[in-house]
Parts: structure tokens; C-alpha cells; sequence
């Protein structure tokens, strides 16, 4: 296997890793030492990948979202669904993926704004990057619905989109501690359902 793909691989595999590890320990919770022994790669290779922990956080933040960005998009370019519906079923999709983890995790992203959003500023700013790259996709497809008709023109996409980002991520929080999908599915019934609705 050339050198160049083994590195490619092992870097896919250390994010993947932080990933599970961040989501299920925390930042502070998860040493370095651990996330290499998991994928088996030596503590001299992760430093030539990416630097430093904080480096390592702030890419694991951006693969984290990756993922839920593609979905959402694709939802949205599906020309059959209109562009509510589409944010509906990506919704619904996400509760559904909850509810099979038994509610466990949450979102990466709000675990980490709540640990460390204010202490690293490496990761504040992948943070803020993560969120802005999240939230102009859900504006976009807010703002395809006003043109559909089926959302309300009397508030901005902008603001709509801001307001269901925060809601979600507050209903993530209690989702957790409640163990149960209840406030995900009130947050996104009242918002999609019924507030944002024309």
C-alpha cells in the first residue's frame, strides 16, 4: 500500500476514534494515549498528523459535522420533497439514530461548547465553524420554503435557522438526562410543525 493512502487511512482512523472517544468521555477525559492504543498507530506518527490535542479536537469537530451536513444536503436536493419536508425527515432521522443509541452522546458539538468552548480557542473557532457551516445549510433550506410557500415570510430564514440550531441543541441537553426523545421531537414538532409553518 503506498505511503501516502496508509497515512490517509490512519488519519481517517485517529478522527473516527476521537470521535467515539470525545463523545463518550469528553475532551478532558480522553488522553492521547488511549486513542492510539485503539487504532494502534505510535504516539511520534500523531504528532505528524496533526499537531497538538487542540488541533486534534478541532479536526475531530469538523469530521464529526461532515457527516450531518452531506445528509441534510442531500435531503434538500431531492427534487420530489419539498424543502420543509426535507428538514422534517432529516429530523426525524436524527431522532430515530438517538433513540437506537438509548439517547447516549448527544451532539459532539454541544458536549465540547459546554466542556470547552470557552478554554481552547483552537476549538472555539472549529466550533463556531462547525455551527456556521450547519446553520447556512438549514437557512438555505428554510429560505427554499418561504419560495415553496410552506414556511412563513414574516421572519427571516436566517433567525428560523438560528432558532431551531439553539432549540435542538437545548433539547439535546435534557434528551440526555431525561433519557427519552421527548424534547427533540417537542422541539422539532413546534418548530417545523407549527411556528415556522405558513
Amino acid at each position: 500500500m503506498p505511503k501516502s493512502i496508509k497515512k490517509e487511512i490512519n488519519r481517517e482512523n485517529l478522527l473516527n476514534q476521537g470521535v467515539t472517544m470525545l463523545m463518550g468521555q469528553g475532551y478532558h477525559g480522553t488522553g492521547l494515549q488511549e486513542i492510539l492504543d485503539a487504532v494502534n498507530i505510535p504516539k511520534g506518527s500523531f504528532y505528524n498528523y496533526f499537531g497538538s490535542k487542540e488541533n486534534f479536537g478541532a479536526e475531530v469537530i469538523q469530521h464529526y459535522i461532515d457527516p450531518f451536513i452531506t445528509q441534510l444536503a442531500a435531503h434538500l436536493q431531492q427534487s420530489e420533497t419539498d424543502a420543509l419536508s426535507a428538514i422534517q425527515l432529516y429530523f426525524t432521522e436524527l431522532i430515530a439514530e438517538l433513540e437506537k443509541n438509548q439517547f447516549k452522546g448527544g451532539c459532539l458539538l454541544g458536549n465540547l461548547m459546554g466542556e470547552i468552548g470557552d478554554t481552547s480557542e483552537v476549538c472555539q473557532k472549529s466550533l463556531q465553524s462547525a455551527v456556521n457551516r450547519y446553520r447556512k445549510l438549514l437557512q438555505s433550506g428554510l429560505a427554499k420554503a418561504q419560495q415553496q410557500g410552506t414556511v412563513r415570510l414574516d421572519k427571516s430564514a436566517e433567525d428560523m435557522a438560528d432558532l431551531l440550531l439553539n432549540s435542538w441543541q437545548g433539547a439535546l441537553l435534557r434528551m440526555k438526562i431525561e433519557k427519552s426523545s421527548a424534547p427533540v421531537k417537542q422541539c422539532c414538532n413546534q418548530l417545523l410543525g407549527e411556528f415556522f409553518r405558513a
